[in-house]
């Protein structure tokens, strides 16, 4: 195996090693974090997007807190889910050996030997990736009681800050 080619294997194992879950921050230049607009005075729509390595609980998880930390901003003591959803991406490779050793068959040819055989294992894998997106109208003073799309916006910041991953300074 050449230095280069052994050089480039070398430097995507690292740099896949090094991929983490998406943390929670704002969007950047990859899509992924979240982003927020404002719709009306007290409405606003908030999407949270994760890489392949952010599960969706997480994802949902984020979209709460963002929520929560928004309506905190702007003033508002408490935020109802209008309407939100989670949608799942799913890609999928295949990787094989296909050219070891064994034997094949190909149209007008039989042989034995190296390069002539059928996959020897194939694996297939799935990545997934979870967005998150969620109407919200916030509201001032107490969360109307009965209804079970209200929450606390600083009660929901208490308890979810611990699931928090931070970006790394």
């Amino acid at each position: 195996m050449s230095r280069r080619l052994f050089a480039a294997l070398a430097l995507v194992f690292i740099v896949a090693g090094c991929e983490t879950s998406t943390p929670y921050a704002p969007a950047g230049a990859s899509g992924y974090g979240f982003s927020d607009q404002r719709i009306e005075r007290n409405r606003y729509r908030i999407t949270f997007r994760g890489n392949s390595l952010t599960d969706k609980d997480t994802v949902e998880t984020y979209l709460l807190f963002r929520a929560a930390e928004l309506a905190v901003q702007s003033g508002y003591d408490y935020f109802t889910l209008v309407e939100s959803d989670t949608e799942k991406q799913s890609t999928f490779t295949a990787t094989s050996t296909a050219f070891g050793a064994g034997r094949g068959f190909f149209p007008g040819y039989y042989a034995y030997g190296w390069g002539w055989a059928q996959p020897i294992d194939t694996t297939i894998r799935e990545r997934r990736k979870y967005s998150a997106t969620a109407y919200v109208l916030f509201g001032k003073g107490e969360k109307p009681a009965g209804d079970r799309y209200a929450y606390d916006a600083r009660e929901v910041m208490r308890n979810l800050r611990g699931a928090l991953v931070l970006p790394e300074s």
